[in-house]
């Protein structure tokens, strides 16, 4: 008796009984809204998946913050929060903090990006463990110490690492892109040796007081905890942060890319390499947008979606300059940019930008044929789960949807907006947003 699937029909079936599964455990699940603490938002999605609660707290207070010729004072501050704190109690030094912290078997860290500070937990749900690492982390960033012997050694770390990071192409390649496409914006400045040295531990004590505070906050929660106990956590949290301050003085406004002669956009870098690295991109939207889906659409066409990308069938199937090639949007709450870039051998450095910069001219102008645009869409929308499969990831997206001011039922419609996105949205948008006449060029390495 013949069986009623086959085997690869039975694979492709378990592979929909999954991705179905996923879908039901994750997407669905809602995001609460908590009451506001000190004027900081809170947020929670309640999930008993694992005994595990994850929480983040993301601060106004970026690298886009750091004083002029201090640039890295933001992370500085960030990272030196678990090197000592006052603490409710009693004070705690930095190894009481990590003996603390591997006692409970948690996790607590913090990270700076251009817009937000974030300090993250990870603890298990049972009261006693979360009660003490919300505590430790609510130690952390209310009262930390700045001492000035730690910032000394944690200075002279950075420099090291910074001193190494200069002999790698791909950081002298993203500094000098960043450099380039942010312009006037504060993000353009990178830290410097200069800029590390010049940091003090006053400058630290100052920025934690003007930036840390309820009113920059946002709280995500996901885990297994009810309402009430997120409540008590955020409240934990946040009891001793100030809800407001003095009015901090606006950034400079984010200038599109100007429309520029190839020779004031591109820059040649020398750098003793077997392979030339090129950058390409130019402001882009925000993450509220409303054209964020024709562009994620169009852009798995033309160069995030891999092997089935039209760069990748350019640059590297037709005429193998490079192993890889890619482009994406990175947009942000008040800040976007446009990336492309790949890696070549030096002397097909101008073969290989001569391909790029072709294929996505061709591609603004004309957009993806319909197989394309439905081949990306089946894609995006059947790897959506995988997005959202554990409850960091889980914590990833719904920081992204509070941190970006989204709808938050934005889970459940993600798809659907994928799935509504047509060929004209894509090619207005693309139009719209995108000229190969401001896009800002770094080739480094190439030999001459």
């Amino acid at each position: 008796m013949k069986p009623p699937f086959s085997v690869k029909q039975a694979f492709v079936f378990g592979i929909f009984l999954f991705i179905a599964w996923i879908h039901s455990a994750y997407a669905i699940l809602p995001i609460e809204q908590l009451p506001a603490v000190n004027g900081a938002k809170a947020f929670l999605v309640q999930t008993k998946a694992l005994p595990m609660v994850d929480i983040e707290v993301s601060i106004d207070a970026g690298d886009r913050y750091d004083p002029k010729g201090k640039s890295g004072l933001a992370s500085m501050t960030a990272e030196l929060m678990s090197y000592g704190v006052r603490g409710e109690q009693h004070g705690l030094s930095e190894a009481q903090i990590a003996d603390e912290i591997a006692d409970l078997g948690a996790n607590i860290a913090t990270s700076v990006s251009g817009e937000r500070a974030t300090l993250r937990i990870r603890s298990l749900s049972r009261k006693d463990l979360r009660d003490r690492a919300v505590q430790l982390a609510a130690d952390m960033l209310s009262t930390p110490i700045y001492d000035a012997k730690i910032l000394a050694r944690e200075k002279q770390r950075s420099i090291t690492g910074l001193l190494e990071a200069e002999t790698k192409p791909d950081f002298v390649l993203e500094r000098q892109f960043s450099k380039l496409i942010y312009g006037d914006y504060p993000l353009a400045n990178s830290p410097s040796v200069k800029s590390i040295a010049a940091i003090e531990a006053n400058d630290l004590v100052r920025f934690h007081k003007q930036f840390y505070r309820g009113e920059r906050m946002i709280v995500s929660i996901v885990g297994d905890v009810s309402p009430v106990e997120a409540n008590e956590v955020v409240h934990t949290l946040l009891k001793r942060i100030p809800p407001s301050g003095p009015a901090i003085p606006a950034l400079p406004a984010f200038a599109r890319s100007p429309v520029e002669p190839l020779a004031d956009r591109e820059v040649d870098i020398p750098f003793d390499s077997q392979q030339a690295h090129i950058a390409m991109g130019m402001t882009a939207i925000t993450r509220n947008n409303p054209d964020f889906f024709p562009l994620l659409v169009g852009n798995y066409v033309l160069g995030g979606g891999g092997f089935v990308s039209r760069l990748m069938t350019e640059v590297r199937e037709k005429r193998g300059l490079a192993y890889s090639v890619f482009s994406y949007f990175a947009p942000g709450k008040d800040v976007g940019i446009f990336q492309a870039g790949l890696q070549t051998k030096s002397d097909q450095a101008s073969l290989a930008l001569d391909v790029m910069s072709s294929t996505m001219a061709k591609f603004i102008e004309d957009g993806p044929t319909q197989s394309e645009l439905l081949a990306a869409k089946a894609n995006l929308i059947n790897g959506y789960p995988l997005r959202i499969d554990n409850n960091r990831k889980l914590l990833d997206t719904v920081s992204s949807i509070v941190w970006n001011g989204l709808p938050l039922d934005t889970m459940e419609t993600w798809t659907q907006q994928v799935n509504a996105v047509s060929l004209e949205q894509v090619n207005a948008a693309f139009q719209k947003y995108l000229a190969m006449d401001r896009m800002k060029i770094v080739v480094l390495g190439a030999s001459k």
